[in-house]
């Protein structure tokens, strides 16, 4: 079974569960299922109609875990109806969860994407795209991982980095607009703070608390993108900016430096900024040089060279990004914002379109359109 087939049949497949009446998640998780058991069977008994044997098994596979639910569901009405004893818990059980996804049995890899999807409640595409992987290739990971704890013993707990990506990712994913998860993010990470000393723990939620902060400047009317250098910064929560500054400050002060700790560090410098000219980009441009210490991500580096284009020139920065591989998400929309402040006003209108192309959000896309379009205008005035 190749990769093409898979693009043009998995959401036709989906497509048809939902026409039952599955909803869309659940049919995800039912074409998921059925496609470890076509990755086991065709290559021995290939079908004549790969679509119709896919849409056979996955319904079959909705309707087991349908049926299954519901008895569950039986199970928990009995009990719900009787006052449970003892005092009312001041939480949920939701950050217990995240910590059962990341049993040691998996590697952390697909402990984060399966928490992703069990308990954070991304789709399949969207964990995909933060891993920058193909979408089959992230469905067979997490059906793996569901495999493998089928009948294990839910009663060892994962451990605390790998529960520190997954509320990251959530975070991230949240904040993009995407699904609302931002605010559910930081409520189970103060808990974590407030259950734990680690310093990667503050760092993480200084860094959501600071990005959080700028949350209802980033979008204009109709959900288009604001850039940083043209956002309304007396939108900006001062109070979670504060607090966010105060949380990494004492982290920072335990001398146990980690990724979420240099990253918060960074956002903290842009929210302390007046304006987009006054940002100190060199001390931003040594973070980054802290963060790739701490972590070799492309997405670091990507960001690094642009920052080196604030704080060395546009022509620097350019030519730091010649180093990196040019598929990285966003590498051709940086050249086009460096290729404009180096006065290159027709490369970069040729950039801004090449990069709105391959957007992988609407907002994005239709943002780097008009980018397009301005330094076009620019062009001909």
């Amino acid at each position: 079974m190749n990769e093409s087939l898979l693009r043009e049949t998995v959401p036709a497949v989906i497509g048809v569960l939902v026409r039952r009446g599955a909803d869309f998640a659940a049919a995800e998780d039912a074409v998921q299922e059925a496609l470890i058991r076509a990755l086991e069977a065709w290559p021995d008994d290939p079908p004549r109609d790969p679509k119709g044997w896919l849409v056979a098994a996955a319904w079959h596979k909705f309707l087991d875990a349908a049926r299954a639910e519901t008895s569950r569901r039986g199970r928990e009405l009995v009990v719900e109806a009787k006052p449970p004893a003892g005092p009312v818990p001041a939480t949920d059980d939701t950050l217990w969860l995240y910590f059962l996804c990341a049993h040691p049995s998996l590697s952390p890899g697909s402990a984060v994407a399966l928490t992703l999807r069990a308990v954070g409640g991304l789709t399949t595409r969207q964990i995909a795209t933060a891993y920058l992987v193909p979408e089959a290739t992230m469905a067979q990971r997490i059906s793996r991982a569901k495999r493998r704890l089928t009948g294990m013993p839910l009663d060892q707990p994962g451990d605390l980095t790998t529960v520190l990506r997954v509320l990251y990712l959530v975070f991230n994913e949240g904040y993009s607009g995407d699904l609302d998860l931002a605010a559910e993010a930081i409520r189970l990470t103060r808990q974590l703070a407030a259950s734990t000393d680690e310093p990667e723990v503050s760092g993480l939620l200084a860094l959501m608390l600071l990005h959080h902060a700028r949350r209802a400047s980033r979008t204009g009317p109709g959900g288009r993108l604001v850039p940083l250098a043209q956002q309304d910064r007396s939108r900006w929560d001062t109070g979670l900016i504060a607090e966010g500054v105060a949380i990494l400050q004492t982290a920072l002060a335990r001398d146990r430096l980690g990724e979420y700790q240099a990253q918060a560090a960074i956002a903290a410098l842009h929210a302390d900024a007046p304006s987009t000219s006054e940002t100190d980009w060199v001390q931003i441009f040594e973070w980054y040089d802290e963060l790739l210490l701490l972590t070799a991500s492309p997405v670091v580096r990507l960001n690094r060279a642009v920052a080196v284009g604030e704080a060395d020139g546009p022509r620097a920065g350019l030519a730091a990004l010649a180093e990196l591989d040019p598929e990285l998400p966003r590498h051709t929309a940086a050249r086009a914002y460096l290729f404009e402040r180096a006065g290159d006003l027709e490369q970069a209108a040729v950039l801004y379109a090449e990069a709105s192309r391959t957007a992988t959000t609407v907002p994005e896309r239709d943002h780097l359109t008009r980018e397009a379009g301005r330094v076009r205008q620019l062009l001909r005035s």
